[in-house]
């Protein structure tokens, strides 16, 4: 029987009405009410379905300003200007705003030279001439700084984004090059461990936090990541006394208490971790969603359960996607807002492998499942005994029997071979490859992440053994993984 009973018939019919218009107008509702994170998700939506209304375009981006993401601004204010209208020429002053917000004077001043060039008597004239003398009376270069700040800066926000957009590769080797042309920036630094790191090269990730602490002893953001590192590798006493040591940090920094809170939070350390994200709340420090999550958590954890009611009610009227799980719902910790599929996927399987089906059902039924891949990976690890009775994806059952093939070959005592499988399998997938014989792919993906160790010292002929494959067929997998990662 088809799930659309004649009443969700009805519910089906009304949705499609909601056109682009619908959700703008919902949008400069919640504009209007200031609650610009549902603002900006509503005209996001209105904009996917009138994608060159400029109206919709202009209005996002200065919602964007409005929340200090200046470079998406520009991004969208640049969109229009190139493939929409070029003749809005106010574009240019709200460009040298944004640029001016971000420091990045020199380019502040040409967005504000273009308007005044175009624009002689425009709309904002008065408000970019005050703007030029303001640039004017900053540009003198500060001597004590080595880097052009403006290349700095644009340099840093584009590997941020590629990788918070999960395209790793491209971000390792910006992050790569910005190292070594500002060879004391240490947060590229910081950026390019995180990078190894989810693409399974740990040696590289925690060589590179050892670099940043030797040229930066006591860098905060170093040593968080070092507990994540040890955290998601299941180094317990590591974790232990790394978060001692951390205990004794008191940052002053907003973006280094957010950073000190949310990773104690994700370690289990939820009385520190409330100490720091409470701190900021109580100053009306305007977190992303994710800050609302964590501090929820470590709310509910430490004994304050009406204010992580009140918390998590915030977050999920902010943020329309959120998913509707409470933290304290959940079973286990690796069901945490994470960055990747890859994380997601190695998260079902360890809740698999540990025996929590019930926390896996509630994922399956939550909002937070949003591919068709996901969801069948996750019916597959609940429901693997009745696999002829049911229709899945080839790229679903070959995920599963590629991690139940690592998982009985190895039995990986840290959650990174997983994630490094899943990682390999996404690239099989959207390549199109021949995705035969998972236990090969899951041998060559455990080989190619066993070798990037540098502790650990393994043969083809030792792998190939435990996944009970030839060394011809391993190394024939290892050359088909190298064309998708490299």
């Amino acid at each position: 029987m088809s799930k659309y009973t004649s009443q969700n018939h009805h519910t089906q019919v009304v949705q499609l009405f909601q056109d682009g218009h619908y959700f703008f107008h919902k949008g400069l509702k919640a504009y209007k009410e200031r609650n610009l994170p549902r603002a900006s998700k509503l005209i996001q939506r209105a904009i996917v379905l009138e994608p060159e209304n400029v109206e919709m375009l202009s209005q996002l981006a200065m919602i964007y300003t409005e929340m200090g993401h200046y470079q998406q601004s520009n991004e969208l204010l640049d969109f229009i200007l190139e493939h929409v209208d070029e003749n809005m020429t106010a574009c240019h002053y709200f460009k040298a705003n944004n640029y001016a917000n971000l420091g990045l004077f020199q380019e502040a001043h040409k967005s504000a030279t273009a308007y005044a060039a175009m624009e002689e008597d425009g709309e904002f004239s008065d408000e970019n001439d005050e703007l030029l003398d303001l640039l004017d009376m900053s540009g003198e270069e500060d001597e004590d700084f080595p880097y052009d700040q403006d290349d700095l800066i644009m340099k840093q926000d584009h590997a941020n984004h590629l990788l918070e957009s999960g395209r790793l590769e491209e971000a390792i080797e910006m992050l790569e090059q910005m190292i070594v042309e500002f060879p004391e920036f240490w947060s590229a630094y910081n950026n390019l461990a995180l990078a190894y790191f989810y693409s399974g090269q740990i040696h590289q990730a925690k060589d590179m936090l050892n670099r940043v602490l030797h040229g930066n002893p006591g860098n905060l953001h170093a040593l968080c990541n070092l507990l994540v590192f040890y955290h998601y590798e299941k180094e317990e006493e590591k974790v232990k006394v790394l978060s001692k040591q951390l205990t004794h940090v008191y940052p002053i920094l907003s973006e280094q208490r957010y950073k000190l809170g949310a990773t104690f939070a994700l370690v289990g350390e939820f009385e520190w971790a409330f100490k720091w994200l409470y701190s900021l709340y109580k100053t009306g420090f305007q977190g992303d969603s994710t800050f609302l999550y964590w501090l929820a958590n470590a709310a509910y954890h430490t004994g304050h359960q009406t204010l992580a009611q009140t918390v998590w009610d915030k977050m999920v009227e902010e943020d329309i996607d959120a998913d509707e799980i409470k933290p304290w719902q959940d079973k286990t910790e690796e069901f945490e807002p994470m960055v990747s599929i890859e994380e997601r996927l190695t998260a079902y399987y360890v809740s698999k492998q540990k025996g929590e089906l019930d926390v896996l059902q509630s994922m399956l039924d939550a909002r937070a499942v949003k591919t068709v891949f996901e969801q069948q990976f996750i019916e597959l690890l609940l429901y693997e005994d009745q696999m002829e009775k049911r229709s899945f994806s080839e790229d679903a059952v070959f995920a599963k029997q590629a991690a139940s093939a690592l998982e009985k070959a190895v039995q990986p005592d840290s959650y990174m071979p997983y994630f490094w499988l899943f990682h390999i399998i996404q690239q099989a997938c959207a390549s199109g490859a021949y995705k035969r014989n998972a236990p090969a792919w899951a041998a060559a993906s455990y080989y190619l992440w066993m070798n990037e160790q540098e502790e650990t010292n393994v043969t083809k002929k030792e792998v190939a053994a435990s996944f009970q494959i030839s060394v011809q067929t391993l190394s024939k997998y290892e050359s088909i993984i190298y064309t998708l990662i490299d």
